[in-house]
Parts: C-alpha cells; structure tokens; sequence
C-alpha cells in the first residue's frame, strides 16, 4: 500500500475507529464551514470546536477552532481554556498550547521534520525526524503568519509578531519579531 494512502495513514498512526469518524467529519465537514459574522458562522465554530476538543489528547474551556484549521490527526495535542485558533492555521502534533492564547491567521507549528542525509534515495522515502514537541505558555499572542519550529518553548505573556519564524524558545514577556525572530523587548511588568 503507497505510504500516502490514507488507509495507511490511519494503520500507522494507530487512531480508533471512533477518532478517524470525527476526523473525517472535521476535515470533510467542519472545516469548510463559515465563521462569524457570515450565517450560521456561530452555530459553525460550535461545531468546529466540539468536534476538534473530541480529537485532542485534552482541551480546556470555552476554546474556539476558526475556519480551515488543520491539525493532522490531533496527536499529543493539549489545548488550554479561553484559547482561540483563527482560520488557516496548521497545528503540528504533540504541539502543547497554554491557556488564553491568541492566534492570528495563517500560524504554522511545526513538530516534526524529514531525514535528509542520504543522496542516493529521494527524501520522502528517508522517513521522518524523531518529533520535537512545541509547547506554549499561557497568555501569548502569535501574529499573523507566524512559523513556530519543532522543540520551541514560548514562555508565558510573550507576543511573537507578525511574519516571525521562531527558531529557538522565547523567554516570558519578551516580545519577538524576524526571520529568525529575535528578542526587540520586554513587555511591562505591571501589577494593578
């Protein structure tokens, strides 16, 4: 069977049968569905989130899943309370997202990559690097378009801006930008 079938998908990444209906609902169904304010974007977004907090290892509270999310097949995938996910994003697995974060349009987390250090045989049959997991401290704010690479650490009330290529772990309240980002300061520590 050609390894890009999605039978071999489905053996090899040892998903129930349970879990493969809710994928195949989500990815055939779900995803295609509007947001808000379009109509029945509300009751759309409900249904994203219902079907994507099912397939997650764990998902907090009130999360939102936005329009055309992909996720692979949510593997190892933790997701915290009050966290919202908007349209085009691309979670990798065993990807670790805090509580109250905020995610632009079009982020991509990756977790995984290829072996490439044979010449004699194409890449995609070299097989695939072991995973790295991508975790995320509660109350960041990712911009759009943001790549987050595998085995990064984002701490706690950062902000990576818009267009960043995160290449190594970002420490609490820093703010980054770049390609690869890179610190340009500190948020205000501040207590009320």
């Amino acid at each position: 069977m050609y390894r890009d079938n999605p039978l071999y998908f489905l053996k090899r990444s040892n998903i129930s049968l349970y879990k493969s209906f809710l994928l195949y609902l989500y990815y055939s169904i779900a995803n295609w569905l509007p947001d808000p304010p379009r109509p029945i974007g509300s009751l759309a977004i409900s249904f994203r989130t219902w079907l994507a907090s099912r397939i997650f290892q764990s998902a907090g509270k009130h999360i939102k899943i936005g329009r055309n999310v992909h996720f692979g097949s949510g593997k190892n995938v933790v997701i915290g309370n009050y966290t919202g996910i908007n349209h085009n994003c691309w979670i990798g697995n065993d990807t670790i997202i805090g509580d109250d974060v905020m995610f632009g349009p079009e982020v991509t987390i990756l977790s995984g990559g290829h072996n490439f250090d044979r010449t004699d045989i194409p890449m995609r049959e070299q097989g695939a690097t072991p995973r790295k997991p991508v975790v995320i401290g509660n109350d960041v704010w990712i911009g759009t378009r943001v790549i987050i690479l595998p085995g990064v650490r984002i701490g706690a009330h950062s902000i990576l801006a818009a267009g960043a290529v995160v290449t190594k772990d970002v420490p609490e309240y820093a703010i980054v930008a770049g390609n690869p980002a890179v610190i340009k300061k500190y948020r205000t520590i501040t207590s009320r």
